[in-house]
């Protein structure tokens, strides 16, 4: 079992606060968005054996299991990440298996650079997620019901707005979210811009259910995901709740603290929100224009005390432990690699102590016990 040394991502949106709280330690007064905890090549964690990178490479059989390796090959194939957003995210969406592999070979064969920044696939894998909140945490999440997302946009008293209005009244309506988002992303930028200005002075004046979208404007002045984001369902997550973000659905995170855990990828397709680059008919070609309930997740509990978030997927499986007395003692041994993260208290797992923001990794098939008292996320995959 190795005690994890994990990268902190400064990203602009970070807040610089929440991770030092959690961490006990002080504000370097930098934004400190994301702790990465697993092997992914940008930010891998560092152990006293080398990077898990390294650590994996060495005998992946012996630190993933047999099955593992079987199902996703010689790579831990998830990323758990703490996540502090203080500002809006980039609104987004990722790629299923099928069209990254097609999206990733076709760049490839095109001689598009990695790193180029007009790049939409960084990689042949997707990128579903799941965010767990620790703090209250803001974030959109699919498509309202048109009509619903109509009203909104109506009781602005933008006339600008007007068009985008008419489209959502129109049937069928995964033809009608189509056909608003692609004319907001193809609008003129100038005209554009002075719609979102009077879009954002009315969220200010009014409040309330539109202030979310005031507090996006006043991060993205002019952007034309502002008015994107209003066709989108806004959660706010309650400490333990979670949003399971499958490939096609459109999302943000606005604020907030949370453990999140993903496929290991870097395929994301921006609507706005963003300086970066914005495809458009790509972006078209990968959402799914399906409104409904964005689906908060509660964990379900197992008699033995782990309380799961059920995925459709098994690139990830993520639970959660929390500990009520220091006499409790869990047995956490699987045939499968996990990522042990405390994020509240002070815990044992193995022969290591724990405290909030600290990370073990326990290589397949390892006995572990946690005990103590605090909460334990418990991140592995289902093979």
């Amino acid at each position: 079992m190795d005690r994890l040394d994990n990268t902190i991502r400064p990203y602009a949106w970070g807040s610089p606060t929440a991770i030092p709280q959690l961490l006990g330690v002080e504000p370097t007064g930098e934004p400190q968005a994301e702790m990465w905890m697993g092997a992914h090549p940008g930010a891998p964690s560092r152990t006293d054996r080398g990077t898990l990178v390294e650590v994996v490479g060495a005998d992946p059989e012996k630190e993933l299991g047999p099955a593992a390796v079987a199902k996703f090959g010689p790579r831990l194939p998830f990323l758990l990440k703490l996540l502090a957003a203080g500002a809006p995210l980039s609104l987004q969406v990722h790629p299923d298996l099928v069209q990254a592999k097609e999206g990733y070979a076709d760049e490839e064969r095109r001689g598009i650079p990695v790193d180029a920044p007009h790049r939409n696939y960084k990689d042949a894998n997707h990128k579903p997620e799941l965010i767990c909140a620790l703090t209250e945490f803001d974030g959109l999440c699919g498509f309202r019901a048109p009509l619903e997302a109509a009203a909104l946009l109506d009781d602005l008293g933008v006339d600008s707005l007007k068009p985008y209005v008419d489209l959502l009244h129109a049937h069928p309506e995964d033809a009608a979210l189509r056909e608003v988002l692609t004319a907001i992303l193809s609008a003129d930028p100038d005209e554009m811009a002075r719609t979102v200005a009077e879009a954002a002075a009315a969220c200010d004046r009014l409040g309330g259910a539109y202030a979310p979208y005031a507090d996006i404007a006043h991060h993205y002045p002019g952007d034309p995901g502002v008015i994107a984001a209003m066709l989108l369902n806004h959660v706010r997550l309650q400490p333990g709740e979670a949003l399971y973000l499958g490939a096609g659905i459109p999302h943000a995170y606005l604020n907030g603290l949370g453990v999140e855990i993903m496929a290991n990828s870097d395929n994301v397709l921006r609507c706005g929100l963003t300086p970066k680059h914005v495809d458009v008919p790509e972006l078209l070609r990968i959402v799914r224009f399906r409104a409904g309930d964005p689906g908060v997740l509660r964990p379900e509990a197992s008699p033995d005390g782990e309380e799961v978030y059920e995925t459709p997927i098994d690139e990830f499986r993520l639970s959660r432990y929390v500990l009520p007395e220091a006499g409790t003692a869990r047995d956490l041994t699987r045939t499968t690699p996990q990522i042990l993260l405390c994020t509240a208290g002070a815990v044992r797992a193995g022969e290591h102590d724990l405290t909030p923001g600290r990370s073990v990794f326990v290589p397949a098939g390892e006995r572990v016990e946690v005990s103590g008292t605090g909460t334990v996320f418990r991140a592995t995959v289902v093979a």
